[in-house]
């Protein structure tokens, strides 16, 4: 049975786990419980329009019995006023909870990351270390501070450093759509986002290889390849000189690394960095000799077969003899499909004297090569895995010949 005293430090002192429950003499409804555990609690009983409430005013470890009592009384003068101290410390405490997700690094780890993996779980941590590295002068900031003008500034300065205008596009709405899904969950009433407009740029933009830079990627390609062979042999040498185990030979094999047949790859399907990157070995039918893009991988999340050209086909089946334990075709060092080609890539390029060509181009050098070879915009279309025609026009300007033979047919 609960006891009736003064609460005071001698008797909080004097209660045991047999008390169960110690109700103050002086002011009604203040009360202390003690656990099993021998952990006592202030609280406040009170009843307001009819309902009943128990307010936690907070642990014996934190505040002395006169500290409690005087909480208590300071509660019971706003209980007497008609307001709802506990309805009101919950909202405080809501409004605390979400003033802390209202910060932007915080929002984006706790709230939009676990949201984007029910979605995507590929490409979730990609989206999500993108804002942060493009907007880390504005992870501090709470997402109703972030301003247009701060995006507008932040877009000049990406232009000076000769940022494509389609890739600050891409960053800025990433950003404006994890502000938009703040806003669908009422962490803030609105953002001013959408004043940002789009820069204009144009998306015809096709750069593909010369006959002399194909030529002279090849080249590098293989004087590359040339050099990690002798620097194997040369450090094998080495070591067993040191009486040390040699690491596998390069001589047997038809590539010294992933770099040539991804590249060549590329040259001869079309496909893109990320389709190419995620290919595995099951996509490959040799016996059909084609390759087959999944869905879960294309863009247009719309898969598609690709037929294998002899230099692609004789690529693949000379590099899948290097690979017999892998899963994925492009494998890193833990099993999982390579992320990153920017390094090995710049090197070749820079050893071919090439300049302004980027990976994604040797899609378009594909899709160049077929058009200036005769083959429809459709066919081409479908190869690419456009969703439709549009994309696929840009690459009609090399085909002159197609327009003066159409024209031909009249008069």
């Amino acid at each position: 049975m609960a006891l009736k005293k003064k609460i005071s430090a001698s008797t909080i002192k004097q209660l045991t786990v047999e008390d169960k429950r110690l109700n103050d003499t002086e002011i009604l409804g203040f009360h202390a419980r003690i656990s099993s555990a021998g952990r006592i609690v202030y609280y406040l009983y009170y009843r307001l329009d009819g309902k009943q409430v128990n307010y936690k005013i907070g642990p014996a470890s934190d505040l002395t019995p006169a500290q409690a009592r005087d909480l208590a009384k300071e509660k019971m003068g706003e209980v007497a006023k008609g307001n709802d101290v506990h309805a009101v410390k919950k909202q405080t405490r809501e409004d605390t909870l979400r003033r802390k997700h209202l910060n932007l690094s915080v929002f984006l780890e706790e709230r939009y990351l676990p949201f984007l993996h029910t979605r995507n779980p590929k490409t979730a941590s990609r989206i999500v270390n993108h804002l942060r590295s493009r907007f880390d002068l504005l992870l501090k900031r709470d997402l109703d501070q972030i301003t247009a003008w701060d995006l507008e500034k932040w877009r000049s300065e990406q232009r000076k450093l000769g940022k494509a205008p389609a890739t600050i596009n891409y960053t800025v709405n990433t950003l404006k759509g994890a502000l938009s899904r703040a806003v669908e969950w009422g962490l803030i009433e609105s953002h001013e986002l959408s004043k940002v407009k789009a820069i204009k740029s144009d998306n015809t933009r096709v750069r593909y290889l010369t006959e002399m830079e194909e030529k002279g990627l090849r080249y590098a390609l293989k004087d590359r390849d040339q050099k990690i062979r002798l620097a194997r042999q040369s450090a094998n040498e080495h070591k067993i000189k040191r009486h040390k185990e040699p690491s596998p030979s390069l001589d047997e094999v038809a590539f010294s690394d992933y770099l040539e047949p991804l590249v060549l790859i590329a040259m001869n399907t079309g496909l893109r960095r990320g389709e190419l990157l995620n290919l595995a070995w099951a996509d490959i039918s040799f016996s059909g000799r084609y390759l087959t893009v999944r869905a879960s991988n294309a863009k247009s999340k719309a898969g598609r077969i690709v037929p294998l050209n002899k230099e692609a086909f004789s690529t693949l089946e000379s590099w899948r003899q290097q690979n017999l334990d892998s899963l994925y075709i492009y494998e890193g060092k833990t099993g999982q499909p390579l992320t990153d080609v920017k390094k090995p890539w710049a090197l070749v390029l820079e050893a071919a004297f090439i300049i302004d060509f980027k990976f994604h181009d040797l899609r378009h050098h594909f899709a160049s090569q077929l058009v200036m070879a005769g083959v429809d915009l459709n066919t081409v279309r479908e190869l690419l895995g456009h969703a439709d025609l549009n994309m696929t026009l840009r690459y009609a300007h090399l085909a002159p010949e197609h327009k003066a033979a159409a024209v031909n047919l009249i008069g």
